[in-house]
């Protein structure tokens, strides 16, 4: 019986290290296998990457003298590169969307904290040097149905519909001139540029507007009455510059410039944005995001926002 034993223990251990071995094997032809795809991925000239972060934001308070509010926040985002660079062509592809919300104890409703949906793509072919004669598009909307909050004559919370999917929608695209040094840095020059804003026609309408104020031309994001779409001819410019600002601390910045030739083109409209990542290790870092946006046609001022939080970020 002892020999038995020490048969099937001998015989178990021989089928553990075949296990190990042909677990590392698979490992190994799993590794060889997507190695190979993106080898040939990056052989037809495309180069993908991107990341998913999630930021969240918690405080509580119980009998804190000093005041304090309990409440919780997220936001989900994504940030996606797709590229293609292979003889003189170029064309560069980049996904952004990003979605939040805050919950606080004493609220009726839940805040958005950050609604943002934006595709930017980019061709280009080799005209001189680092120049390429490119075209472009870009568009801009949100996710979700956004509000204006108030408080009605028994100081109870009350919110108006004010924006929602697709209303406003932004697409802009024209031919150019375009340079790029690297990755980390890109300029482009679009100097007959089509503009279209996109709303929704209840809002120009007057319908459930929430006023008997008859709708006046261009009230909302530049739009005239029963329109549902914006016309604009003019000179855009955009501009791409990553750097990094110390180890494991990354700035990514991007600014777009248009001029409307059609309507006081001396009030440009301004997009900034700017995120920065501080890694903490692989799947932890510290992010700040900021944006600031001038548009008259949507508000007579700059319109900012940020975001700061710890992210859970996951790479592909």
């Amino acid at each position: 019986m002892r020999k038995l034993f020490i048969l099937l223990f001998v015989l178990a251990n021989i089928a553990f290290v075949q296990a190990q071995n042909s677990e590392k094997e698979l490992v190994q032809n799993t590794e060889k296998a997507v190695q190979k795809i993106n080898d040939t991925i990056e052989d037809e000239g495309w180069k993908a990457k991107g990341t998913v972060s999630l930021l969240l934001n918690q405080s509580s308070f119980n009998n804190w003298i000093a005041g304090g509010e309990d409440s919780f926040s997220g936001t989900l985002g994504i940030n996606y590169d797709f590229n293609y660079k292979k003889d003189d062509i170029t064309w560069d592809n980049k996904i952004l969307a990003s979605y939040g919300l805050l919950q606080t104890k004493t609220a009726d409703f839940e805040k958005k904290t950050d609604d943002r949906l934006e595709f930017n793509s980019i061709v280009g072919k080799r005209a001189f040097g680092e120049w390429y004669y490119s075209f472009f598009l870009n568009f801009r909307t949100q996710f979700s149905t956004g509000y204006l909050y108030g408080k009605d004559e028994n100081g109870k919370e009350i919110r108006t519909e004010n924006t929602q999917f697709m209303s406003p929608g932004y697409l802009t695209t024209g031919p150019g001139i375009y340079w790029s040094k690297d990755e980390n840095l890109k300029i482009n020059f679009a100097p007959l540029t089509s503009k279209f804003t996109f709303v929704d026609g209840s809002y120009t309408s007057g319908i459930d507007r929430g006023t008997d104020l008859p709708y006046v031309d261009g009230d909302y994001f530049g739009v005239n009455a029963n329109k549902t779409m914006r016309y604009e001819l003019g000179f855009y410019a955009s501009v791409y510059y990553k750097l990094a600002i110390m180890t494991n601390v990354t700035a990514e910045n991007t600014l777009n410039l248009y001029s409307n030739y059609l309507e006081d083109p001396q009030n440009v409209d301004i997009n900034y944005s700017l995120n920065i990542i501080m890694k903490v290790n692989k799947f932890l870092s510290a992010n700040l995001a900021f944006q600031a946006i001038y548009d008259d046609n949507a508000f007579q001022g700059f319109q900012t926002r940020e975001v700061f939080g710890l992210g859970i970020n996951f790479g592909f």
